[in-house]
Parts: structure tokens; C-alpha cells; sequence
């Protein structure tokens, strides 16, 4: 059994063939058109985003409309976009979307040091686009999640790399288009890295101070978008909500005691990532080897003092989940945040990819499948919610069981051991 997993898995890091790469371009090309004929303006998401830059072009305030929920740096950021002609952006939009997300597909690859030519490189890039029903909605709305979704791997590559500074930097860009990366700053104060905590503060805040000097209404992010964001009381974001504090009422559960079980359960996500924090990198490192009974063997790409590959990873994942499961709003496309991640992370002894929950929990995301009663498109955010929850419970079990994982012998390679000390 372990040597067949062995030879699966060396079978996936060989090169792609030629056919599946050709397979691959035309899905993602199909999905940018599709996305093109369906909407003359790019996606409603970036409709809404574009509207703003317009609006603010013309002298107004881009916090009139409230589905607007981004910081004064995203409206100059937006302003490119405005000035391009409808029947380009109806294509450019899902084409810079789709582009993102194979950036940050490849970026989380590296992070594990998987080849970017590999057959799972390709194979799994296939997966998101075909069986993911979240990645097809993000290419349809141009939801600036994009963002966010190729930041965080690119982030952690460089984390794993030594480069904290310029991760938290980069964190900090991501956060001045859309502040969905806030929670990830937890993992600087995990790692005590205040410089690069400071660079994720200082750029966005900057970057949005700039820009509300240019605004007629400078605090309108914290008198109108904060307020909403807060309250959740609009009664069409909240049909689409994956949060337990907005599902559960709908099942008629209180708003506070759902809010608290939220919480609770947002906290504890924040202990597991702490406790998976701290068990350090004992046990595994970054694509390399993997032993039982014996001290790890460094693989390429490991830097010392930079963590490993799955410590960054797992980690980000369950902040990420933590605050979905919390945050209002919090939408199904928001799990194109950690799942690239975690899936990049599967042929990595112990990962959580390589679990029966992390599967069961995005069965309901499968496209095409009729489920009764919940195919109605405001009853869609149920599905939503289970995934979120199951991938989040998931995902933190593997946190707290992390540094118990047993690898195949097959696989062993002795190195002397340092008297008092073991790999696991």
C-alpha cells in the first residue's frame, strides 16, 4: 500500500502531456468567454467596482452605493477599468480573473515544491475549473476575491522563503484592493516577524489615506461600508451568506446565539492554527523526504528560520476559515482563498487533502448535481455553509493532529539522530 502511493505520487509530479495542457488552456479560454457573453460589463461584482470609479470620476462619493464594500484605495485602483470600453472589459475582467487564479494555483505549488509542468499541476488546475462550482461564480461576477486568492499563496512562497517583509508587504497591496488578507496578519504576530507586520499595515493604511483625500467623502468606508459590514441587515447579501451567523437564523435560530456560536467557533479555528503554529516544523519539511523514526531530511527550497510549506499553509487556511466562518459577508467564492492552498498541499504526507472530510465537504460544490430543495439560487448559501463548516473542522483537526502523522516506510532514509531529540 505504501509503495503504491509512492509510485501515485511520483507518477503526479512527472510532466504533463502535452493533450492535458491543451485540455487545460481550452476549459480556462471557454470559461473567460462564457463569462464575456453573459455580462456586458464584466461581472456584476466588478460592475459594482467599476459604478464607483465612475462615480467618483464624475464627482462623486463611491460609497453611495452600499454593495460597495471596499477601501478608498480600491477606487483608484478601479479607475483603469472605467476608462476601458464595455466590449473590452466584458472580456478582459474574466480573463484577468482566470489569469489570477492560475497565478495563485501556481504559486501554492511551488510553495509545496511541486513542478509548475507537472501532471498535477495541470490535473489539478483542470479539477478547480470543472469541479468546483465557486471558481466558474468567480470568473462569472470579476469579484476582486481574485485578489486575495493569488496574494496569499504568492505571500506564503515568499514567507517560506525568508522574505517576510516583502510577503507582508504584498499582503499589505492585497488588503488595500480588498481587506479579506486582514486575518492572515495573525500569522506575523505567530512568527513574531513585526517588521513585515508593520509593512501589511502601513500600506494599505497609506494607500487608502492617499486615496480618501481625493474622495468627497473621506470616512464614508467607516460611516457607511463598516456599518453594513458590521450589521449585515442588507436582505440580499444576506440570501448568500455562508456564515453560520447568517445561515442559522434562517433555520430559526436566534441572531445572538448564532452570532456567539460563530464566534466560538471562529476562536476556536484561531486556537488550532495557533496550536499547529507552534508544533513547528517537526516532522516535515518542505518537499522533501519524509521518515519514520528518524530525523527529516531538508528538501529543495527550505530556508532556515523560514517555516515549512505546510506550517505556512495550513496555518493561513485555518485563519482564513476562522474569519469566513464569522465575517459577514462571507461567500461561497471566498473558499477559493485557502482551497488552492490545501489542494496544493496533497501529495504532502498528512495534509488535509489527503482526508475523507476535506472531499465530503466539497461534494456540495460539485456543478451540474441537483440538490432538492437547495438549487434555488437563494438557498444556495446552505450548501455553502456546509462546506465551509466541514472544511473548517477539517482543516483544524489536521492542525492539532499534525505532528503525529506516521509516513511509509518505503520511503525511510536513516540519518543520525541527535541524543533527546525526535522528529515526531
Amino acid at each position: 500500500m505504501d509503495s503504491a502511493r509512492f509510485s501515485a505520487v511520483a507518477w503526479l509530479r512527472e510532466p504533463a502531456s502535452r493533450t492535458l495542457r491543451s485540455v487545460l488552456a481550452v476549459v480556462l479560454a471557454a470559461g473567460v468567454v462564457r463569462a464575456g457573453l453573459q455580462s456586458a460589463d464584466g461581472g456584476m461584482d466588478n460592475a459594482i467596482v467599476i459604478k464607483a470609479a465612475r462615480t467618483w470620476l464624475d464627482g462623486g462619493s463611491p460609497y453611495d452605493d452600499p454593495h460597495f464594500l471596499y477601501l478608498p484605495s480600491a477606487v483608484l485602483a478601479a479607475v483603469p477599468q472605467a476608462l476601458l470600453p464595455d466590449r473590452l472589459l466584458r472580456f478582459a475582467a474574466p480573463a484577468f480573473v482566470t489569469g489570477a487564479l492560475t497565478v495563485g494555483w501556481l504559486c501554492a505549488l511551488r510553495l509545496y515544491g511541486v513542478a509548475l509542468r507537472s501532471r498535477y499541476a495541470a490535473a489539478g488546475l483542470l479539477a478547480l475549473a470543472l469541479g468546483f462550482a465557486p471558481f466558474g461564480h468567480l470568473v462569472v461576477l470579476a469579484n476582486w476575491t481574485v485578489v486575495a486568492a493569488a496574494v496569499l499563496p504568492a505571500a506564503l512562497l515568499l514567507a517560506h522563503r525568508g522574505r517576510w517583509t516583502a510577503a507582508g508587504a504584498l499582503i499589505g497591496a492585497a488588503v488595500a484592493f480588498k481587506p479579506l488578507l486582514v486575518p492572515v496578519l495573525v500569522l506575523f504576530v505567530f512568527a513574531r516577524r513585526w517588521r513585515a507586520l508593520a509593512a501589511a499595515v502601513v500600506v494599505p493604511a497609506g494607500a487608502s489615506g492617499l486615496a480618501a483625500l481625493a474622495m468627497p467623502d473621506p470616512a464614508g468606508f467607516f460611516t457607511r461600508t463598516l456599518p453594513f459590514l458590521l450589521k449585515g441587515e442588507d436582505s440580499f447579501v444576506r440570501l448568500y451568506e455562508a456564515s453560520p451567523a447568517a445561515v442559522l437564523p434562517r433555520l430559526g435560530v436566534p441572531q445572538g446565539a448564532a452570532s456567539l456560536l460563530a464566534l466560538c467557533c471562529a476562536a476556536a479555528g484561531l486556537w488550532c492554527a495557533w496550536r499547529r503554529w507552534g508544533r513547528g516544523d517537526a516532522g516535515f519539511t518542505a518537499g522533501g523526504d519524509f521518515t519514520a523514526g528518524s530525523a527529516p531530511v531538508a528538501g529543495a527550497g527550505s530556508v532556515a528560520g523560514a517555516g515549512s510549506a505546510a506550517r505556512l499553509g495550513e496555518c493561513a487556511a485555518m485563519v482564513m476559515l476562522a474569519a469566513f466562518l464569522v465575517s459577514r459577508p462571507s461567500y461561497d467564492h471566498y473558499l477559493l482563498v485557502v482551497l488552492p492552498l490545501l489542494l496544493a498541499g496533497a501529495l504532502e504526507p498528512g495534509a488535509p487533502a489527503r482526508t475523507a472530510g476535506f472531499w465530503v465537504a466539497l461534494v456540495p460544490q460539485v456543478p451540474g448535481f441537483v440538490w432538492p430543495w437547495l438549487e434555488p439560487g437563494t438557498r444556495r448559501a446552505f450548501k455553502d455553509a456546509f462546506t465551509l463548516c466541514v472544511l473548517a473542522v477539517t482543516v483544524g483537526l489536521c492542525c492539532l493532529r499534525r505532528g503525529r502523522v506516521l509516513l511509509p516506510r518505503a520511503r525511510t532514509l536513516e540519518v543520525a539522530e541527535p541524543a533527546g531529540e525526535r522528529a515526531f
